[in-house]
């Protein structure tokens, strides 16, 4: 057998098996899966929690922009990293051993 069919049946049997196993079923805490919530107690939760941000909106929705752990900061960090990492190899390669000589 070829290696590219073992890696390609293998990957496949992955995903099938991934359908069938509910990893994500903490995250609903019970919800029909016989677990100790009921869907009353889930809609009475979640508006409590509407009620809460409501309450407090000053508060926002509790994703920090603008700070260096949320999704503007960290864009910035991960760009300057990877920017600073491509202009090294732009200005190494214009230098190194195979660069054309002018």
């Amino acid at each position: 057998m070829n290696k590219p069919l073992v890696i390609s049946v293998t990957i496949l049997a992955l995903f099938v098996a991934s359908t069938f196993l509910p990893m994500a079923a903490a995250q609903y805490a019970g919800v029909g899966g016989g677990g100790k919530v009921n869907l009353e107690e889930q809609l009475a939760l979640a508006k409590a929690k509407v009620k809460a941000a409501a309450d407090n909106p000053a508060t926002g929705s509790g994703t920090p922009y603008l700070d260096a752990t949320g999704v503007v900061g960290g864009s910035v960090i991960v760009g300057a990293v990877f920017g600073g990492i491509a202009i090294a190899f732009v200005m190494k390669s214009r230098s190194g051993r195979f660069a054309k000589a002018k």
